[in-house]
């Protein structure tokens, strides 16, 4: 496993082309191209706006206004998380043509899903920080942990990655699954609601949660504008590479066999 992990490192070049050829296989043929990363994230912002300060106004929270801003800063990394899940689960079928050529390394095909999400995300960022400045939400110091967030779901997303795409290519129900599976996650997560809405003594489910930590160290450091929770994060962070560990392992031991399953 460790020698295909240091293979791994090796096929960067290779990643990073089959990211831009994803990037640019997503918006050929659309006129604005990648203008769409900046736009779609700015129209989303602007819906959740419109919809949660004239439409439907939730109960005021203290430190939670503007709330639509509070929801994009989790709606943005989740929706980086998901669309990296549901494409890695369908990656190597629809990529049968490359698995099976002896020399190609499968294990790049659910990074470049990762990461070709990853992109937009980082797009979408301008929109975010820009509507921050806005609403005069604090940037301080804090906002140094940012990135230490980032890493830790990046970790996270591609252990995930992998495994999902390894069991996918064996159980093709998974795919159905997951999507309701990440239903369940998304309200099981503090991404529409702030944690301190759950009581006290049900908390604890919510740390079991993995992302609900990743969450809330977005909107510790872009919302709130404060530090985030760093022991629960540096345990994420175990957690993380823990999966990574167990997605890559069992990618490398069935690799052998999605040659002739897909």
């Amino acid at each position: 496993m460790w020698r295909s992990l240091k293979s791994l490192l090796q096929y960067r070049g290779l990643i990073q082309a089959l990211v831009s050829r994803e990037l640019k296989a997503r918006y050929r043929g659309s006129v604005l191209g990648f203008f769409w990363s900046f736009v779609n994230p700015l129209l989303l912002l602007l819906v959740y706006t419109f919809v949660f300060t004239v439409i439907f106004r939730p109960a005021r929270i203290e430190g939670l206004t503007p709330y639509a801003l509070f929801l994009f800063c989790g709606l943005l990394p989740w929706t980086w998380f998901s669309s990296s899940l549901l494409e890695s689960s369908a990656v190597l079928s629809n990529n049968a043509n490359l698995i099976q050529k002896v020399l190609f390394p499968a294990d790049v095909l659910p990074c470049v899903n990762v990461f070709s999400n990853f992109i937009h995300f980082l797009l979408g960022l301008p929109i975010l920080f820009a509507f921050l400045i806005y609403y005069r939400r604090p940037l301080n110091i804090y906002l140094l942990f940012f990135p230490a967030v980032i890493l830790i779901q990046i970790i996270f997303t591609l252990g995930f990655a992998m495994f999902i795409s390894s069991l996918s290519v064996h159980f093709r129900d998974i795919r159905d699954l997951l999507a309701n599976l990440l239903t369940f996650w998304f309200f099981a997560t503090p991404i529409i609601y702030p944690n301190t809405m759950i009581p006290e003594r049900f908390r604890w489910v919510l740390d079991l949660n993995p992302m609900t930590h990743i969450m809330m160290g977005y909107q510790d450091t872009l919302f709130r504008g404060q530090l985030p929770h760093w022991k629960k994060l540096s345990v994420t962070f175990l957690v993380a590479l823990a999966l990574f560990y167990v997605g890559y392992f069992l990618f490398d031991r069935l690799r052998d066999s999605f040659a002739e399953e897909v």
